[in-house]
């Protein structure tokens, strides 16, 4: 649900080919003598057909290959249309990262945030600093966060007689815009990875009306030091729809330090929560764990910044992730970017010592060329399908697919994709219900799914369906039709 501007249309169509030109020479695809077989053909089914025209869409939007899972590079395959062609497949580029994670770090991998202590405990004050030392881990919540402050309290500390630093030189990422992609720079997804991600540098505020007192009450997590938060807001008339709430609250939300509200909330909507990303992201985590330990009751004498653990100093306790197959089942179900990139650059990360995109996109270069074979390597630019330039063919990720199908790993993959129909970003397909476990993806001009389906003979078949058009968002349906029919193969 990200927004892209239009990649096809003729003043960009210059552009667009140069970066197909530039990837394919990289990937030395000039060699047509040691290229992948292209799939022949086939005819679209015509309620394919049907579903493109009714979406106004024309046929050579779309990109797909049916094939069986079990079937090999060289087995024929049931459908292809346009599936040599590089594309934009979105989020669905998450499915290569995350099957590159668990085949090379393993399903079982966890990500360590050791936390050191320098000076000495008495009558519990700590006179010196505390040191967090952040290594990529992608699910490091307000929950877990809240945990890490009471393991430090559990040392006997309660006042802090120096500063917490920070320890983020784990990854090496550039400097990041949130606003660059589609200019909406409060928009969770938005959020740059970092080797301390805090709460995915988001804050979640919860509204609960009281229509005796005529407000609602407003709990903001995580705490935050230094920012000022408005603590309620008026009830809007009795009788007001709920509607676009988050419009008619009018906030404020811009500044850094304060949180404001110049509108009403509605009560018909009850409970209710907004998600939003940091207006000071860099910042962001200073605030939070600042705040966290305030609101347990510590104290601080200095302050929360960015700094490098000394040489020799030694943990004086961890705090662990949960394992990668859990943390893969909440970026492709929830289609989580942030999560993706923390994933990706660990891939470097575990390689190098020090996470940075091109160690990242090396690494699976690597890992591509020795699992995949001839099959066309991707352009993952930042791993998560957030991403103008992202490439992949439809036919390059179905034979990822098949590889996928018979790797140790394949239940993990397979548990962690969207069911149709059930839950996920698939809960409100219209296909039907429970027959595949697909990953989607969509962008202001894509729309895009890849997975599995099981098919009424009980065989398993790859589906990769990507729309890459100006209309793309009407392209829902056709992906549903595609499913239904994937499925009758009786």
């Amino acid at each position: 649900m990200l927004l892209l501007p239009v990649f096809w249309r003729r003043a960009a169509l210059r552009g667009a080919l140069g970066v197909v030109v530039a990837w394919l020479a990289l990937v030395g695809a000039v060699d047509t003598a040691q290229a992948q077989a292209a799939a022949p053909a086939t005819p679209l089914p015509p309620e394919i057909e049907a579903a493109l025209a009714r979406a106004r869409l024309p046929r050579e939007a779309l990109s797909v290959m049916v094939v069986d899972a079990q079937g090999g590079k060289t087995s024929p395959a049931r459908l292809a249309h346009r599936a040599q062609l590089p594309v934009n497949p979105a989020s669905v580029m998450k499915l290569v990262t995350t099957y590159a994670a668990l085949e090379q770090l393993g399903p079982a991998y966890v990500w360590n945030t050791p936390v050191y202590l320098q000076g000495t405990v008495q009558d519990g004050s700590l006179r010196g600093n505390v040191y967090i030392q952040g290594q990529g881990d992608p699910k490091l919540v307000m929950e877990r966060l809240w945990l890490l402050m009471r393991r430090l309290q559990g040392q006997g500390i309660q006042v802090i007689v120096g500063d917490i630093v920070l320890d983020r030189t784990a990854f090496e990422v550039p400097d990041h815009d949130p606003a660059r992609f589609d200019g909406e720079p409060l928009r969770p997804y938005n959020a740059a990875p970092d080797a301390l991600l805090l709460n995915y540098k988001s804050s979640v505020m919860t509204f609960v009306p009281d229509a005796a007192a005529g407000l609602a009450r407003i709990q903001y997590d995580p705490p935050l030091a230094g920012v000022a938060r408005q603590a309620t807001v008026a009830l809007g008339a009795p009788g007001t729809e709920c509607g676009d709430w988050r419009g008619a609250l009018r906030a404020e939300l811009a500044d850094p330090a304060k949180v404001g509200f110049q509108g009403v909330y509605p009560a018909s909507c009850g409970e209710r929560v907004w998600p939003v990303a940091a207006a000071d992201p860099r910042g962001f985590a200073a605030k939070a764990v600042e705040g966290m330990w305030r609101e347990l009751g510590g104290k601080l004498t200095g302050s929360v910044r960015d700094g490098k653990v000394p040489p020799g100093l030694k943990p004086a306790f961890t705090v662990t992730s949960p394992a990668l197959s859990e943390v893969v089942r909440d970026v492709n179900k929830y289609s989580n970017n942030v999560m993706a990139q923390q994933v990706f650059l660990t891939l470097a990360l575990q390689k190098n010592g020090v996470a940075t995109f091109d160690g990242a996109r090396e690494a699976l270069r690597q890992w591509w060329g020795s699992r995949m074979g001839d099959a066309e390597l991707p352009l993952a630019d930042n791993g998560a399908g957030l991403s103008r330039d992202a490439r992949i063919t439809a036919q390059a990720l179905a034979r990822m697919l098949q590889v996928a199908w018979v790797s140790p790993v394949m239940p993990e993959l397979v548990a962690s994709l969207p069911i149709s129909g059930v839950d996920g970003t698939l809960r409100r397909s219209q296909s039907r219900a429970g027959t595949a476990h697909l990953k989607t993806g969509s962008l202001r001009d894509v729309m895009a799914l890849a997975g599995y389906v099981h098919a009424a003979s009980g065989r398993r078949y790859v589906l990769v369906a990507v729309v890459n058009h100006a209309n793309a968002g009407a392209a829902r349906p056709v992906l549903d039709s595609l499913i239904d029919w994937t499925a009758r193969d009786q």
